[in-house]
């Protein structure tokens, strides 16, 4: 998924939650959620994802010393 499908599908799910539905809509599917605590967890997965996506891929420096320079 790219990062823009992701920021709609994100916002489609916290306007669900904030009126109060269990529903969402998106792409032509529909999805109903259980209970708030489902919908809650597909919001913090999908905030996970765009965090991953926005922050992408890190450098990891491994510092190391050479005996008799």
């Amino acid at each position: 998924m790219t990062l823009d499908e992701l920021k709609s599908r994100h916002s489609a799910l916290l306007a669900a939650r904030y009126s109060g539905t269990r529903s969402v809509s998106y792409d032509g599917k529909t999805v109903t959620y259980g209970s708030d605590v489902e919908l809650a967890a597909a919001i913090a997965d999908i905030e996970r994802r765009i965090a991953r996506l926005e922050r992408g891929t890190g450098r990891i420096l491994r510092p190391f010393a050479v005996k008799d320079l």
